[in-house]
């Protein structure tokens, strides 16, 4: 067998990511069904505990398993470990799998305006009115992929083909801190000020990121948001109850 990769007769590979990373890779695509499963052996690696993972992160359509390297005999670390997770992945995807259970987190957003530059812009580009763009963003509740960027900072989608709009040719410096964002019919939140080149058609009051909660995180990978337009003045009583 290749030492950087193991093939297997299910839906994923799994392959090397220097000496200390594996992937499991389950597509090439972003795709409800892929990052679905892609949660699922997230939750199936953490509840067994193996002995020398360190981390376990679920993206889009891999799943990233960083390990200690100490802990498994010379030469055998990759495919000691790749093999175990092929077994238990088996079990678990495949021969006794678990209904997904997702949890629905509301976000309060202020739409167009000093709070989303963009919506003007982004209406053109899809041929819609504001409002309607507003409505297909807010109407749909849309899946968390996963985190990344940032922390706390979550990628969701995949919003309606009408929303489809790349990211912006020129990305700012400076994005300030709770703007939602738009590009490849997928939404952000910025957790703090970031740079970034996506859309912003909004921006809500709720705090993604506070260390000093558990878990520090609104959402997680596996979650379900749900957009809920609101007014510049509930926005601003909302950000004061936020201080």
């Amino acid at each position: 067998m290749d030492p950087s990769s193991a093939a297997s007769p299910t839906a994923w590979r799994i392959v090397a990511q220097g000496d200390r990373t594996l992937l499991v890779i389950f597509g090439a695509h972003i795709d409800m069904a892929v990052g679905q499963r892609c949660i699922a052996a997230a939750a199936a690696l953490r509840a067994a505990g193996i002995k020398g993972i360190s981390d376990i992160v679920p993206t889009f359509n891999t799943v990233a398993v960083h390990y200690q390297p100490r802990v498994f005999g010379a030469n055998t670390r990759f495919k000691h470990l790749a093999a175990e997770i092929d077994k238990l992945l088996s079990s678990a995807l495949i021969d006794h799998p678990q209904a997904i259970v997702s949890r629905q987190v509301e976000i309060p957003v202020c739409y167009g305006g000093e709070y989303g530059p963009d919506l003007s812009d982004v209406a053109a580009h899809c041929r819609l009115s504001e409002a309607e763009v507003i409505q297909l963003h807010s109407a749909t509740p849309v899946y968390v992929f996963m985190l990344g960027f940032a922390p706390g900072a979550p990628y969701m989608g995949i919003h309606d083909e009408k929303l489809a709009i790349p990211r912006r040719s020129t990305p700012r410096t400076a994005v300030p801190a709770g703007s939602v964002a738009m590009a490849n019919r997928q939404s952000i939140i910025y957790p703090n000020q970031l740079p970034g080149g996506w859309h912003l058609i909004g921006s809500s009051p709720i705090k993604l990121f506070d260390p000093r909660h558990e878990p520090p995180t609104l959402v997680a990978p596996g979650d379900t948001v749900r957009f809920v337009p609101i007014s510049g003045a509930e926005f601003k009583a909302m950000q004061r109850d936020q201080a």
